[in-house]
């Protein structure tokens, strides 16, 4: 009973933004809309800043999402498959740095886009969120490599390929799985990341999504909560995407079970 009353309790707000998002005389409270209407949703859909917006975050979360997985793959190889000397400290050290709260080292950070003259710049936003989800990425990508067995390289090497051939054309493969997980989870991070874009970006026409969706709060504690709504279902529908069609590659990830069948 509990447990139910914590789950309404969650679900209260979800139904307000249902409910908000067709109710064009939305309120804070929840309330049934008078009239039922689509105007929220084609107020934001059609607004030019509200597209570019969406577009940015896609391409800001989708490329960091493939940097990780690329520089996290090539990076957990030689953790997996080598004995190495200090491989035990190393990986404390990047348990460590997953623990390590973002806004910790936002102010050095800041400092160093300024030298290096990338502040305002979305590829190199781009490159921290990447630097930022490689530790956790890593982690995860370490573990699922060494559920694949090392001797199906070995017979890749037999037959005259490379290292890097029998990563690329043995390894992945089979831990597919593991990289649909890891994507999935740098992809959301970084979807939904307000604090990065917004401290590391300063023009307004290149903000992503998770910080243009604070324009719907005016001054003076005016709020559009109908067209908040509608901007907050539609913001909820690339990783929820994502997540349905990539749901059996994430639960094998999980299980650990992809890599071992290989």
């Amino acid at each position: 009973m509990i447990l139910t009353l914590i789950g309404v309790l969650f679900l209260l707000p979800l139904l307000w933004v249902i409910l908000a998002s067709i109710d064009p005389n939305a309120k804070v409270s929840l309330q049934l809309p008078e009239k039922a209407s689509m105007s929220n949703f084609q107020s934001v859909v059609s607004d030019p800043a509200n597209q570019r917006a969406f577009v940015i975050g896609l391409l800001l979360s989708g490329g960091q999402a493939f940097l990780t997985v690329i520089v996290a793959g090539l990076a957990a190889y030689p953790l997996s498959r080598y004995q190495l000397k200090y491989k035990k400290p190393f990986m404390y050290t990047v348990l460590f740095m997953t623990a390590l709260p973002i806004t910790a080292v936002m102010v050095p950070v800041y400092q160093l886009f300024i030298i290096l003259k990338l502040q305002d710049s979305l590829w190199g936003t781009m490159l921290f969120l990447s630097a930022a989800a490689l530790p956790y990425a890593i982690w995860m990508m370490k573990n699922y490599m060494d559920a694949v067995s090392v001797e199906l390289e070995e017979s890749a090497w037999v037959d005259g390929a490379s290292v890097f051939t029998g990563l690329r054309k043995v390894v992945a493969p089979l831990m597919l799985p593991g990289l649909f997980t890891v994507a999935i989870f740098t992809f959301t991070a970084s979807w939904g990341n307000f604090f990065v874009p917004y401290i590391l970006i300063q023009s307004p026409e290149k903000l992503p999504a998770s910080v243009t969706i604070y324009q719907f709060f005016g001054q003076y504690g005016m709020v559009e909560y109908g067209k908040l709504a509608a901007f907050s279902l539609i913001y909820t529908i690339p990783p929820v995407v994502l997540y349905i069609f990539s749901q059996r590659f994430m639960s094998e990830g999980f299980s650990m079970g992809g890599a071992s069948k290989g």
